[in-house]
């Protein structure tokens, strides 16, 4: 199967989201964007690739990211207009724009589906799942306590909600953000994925039953 469709995913920690995107862009034969995108927009930008990651995801204050953190301040050419943070944010936003003019992919996180939202052939998505199924899969896959991944968990949700609300004014996983918000642990990984190929077979290829209108409506 093949697609015309942009294909953005936000995530929650623990959910399985980016193994889907790596997935569902292998099966589709489209390019992944995770990291891969912050190393694009520091080449395009000029900016030092160190600051992307500093800021990755991660909207803080600009005083306190340079004490944190002065190697890489030093790197970013210093304070012209923007703020870093602003500078950073509008070279990734640049960025997933770039790469979905250049045809259909799958992007994660980073606001991409706000950064998308114009355009026509875009299908933005939310995975997420129940806390306890999150736990057993952060604790496994980091080799800790369940304790600390649940830490771990409410930890970079709480960061990753704080970035996409600032810098788009929705909520973070709430159903009305994105045009499907799917639990992740009802169907496991390669369900999820053979959901999402279906809802981009319907939406390319509608069923004419679809496209009429329900009679008692």
């Amino acid at each position: 199967m093949s697609t015309k469709t942009i294909i953005t995913i936000g995530r929650q920690y623990g959910s399985g989201g980016k193994e889907i995107g790596i997935r569902l862009s292998k099966e589709l034969g489209i390019p992944f964007y995770d990291k891969e995108l912050l190393k694009r927009a520091a080449q395009q930008s000029g900016l030092c690739e160190k600051v992307f990651e500093s800021f990755d995801e991660k909207p803080r204050s600009l005083l306190y990211s340079i004490a944190m953190d002065p190697y890489a301040f030093s790197f970013a050419g210093g304070m012209e207009g923007d703020s870093l943070e602003q500078r950073v944010y509008l070279a990734t936003f640049d960025t997933i724009r770039r790469l979905a003019d250049q045809g259909p992919c799958v992007i994660i996180g980073r606001c991409a589906d706000y950064a998308l939202q114009e355009y026509p052939n875009h299908l933005s998505l939310f995975i997420h799942a129940p806390m306890d199924k999150r736990i057993e899969r952060v604790a496994k896959r980091l080799g800790t306590t369940p304790e600390k991944a649940r830490t771990a968990i409410i930890k970079t949700d709480k960061r990753r909600a704080s970035y996409y609300e600032y810098y788009s004014s929705r909520k973070w996983g709430d159903v009305g953000s994105y045009d499907f918000c799917l639990d992740s642990s009802y169907l496991g990984t390669g369900g999820t994925v053979e959901l999402i190929r279906a809802i981009l077979q319907e939406i390319e290829h509608p069923h004419p039953s679809t496209t009429e209108a329900d009679p008692e409506e």
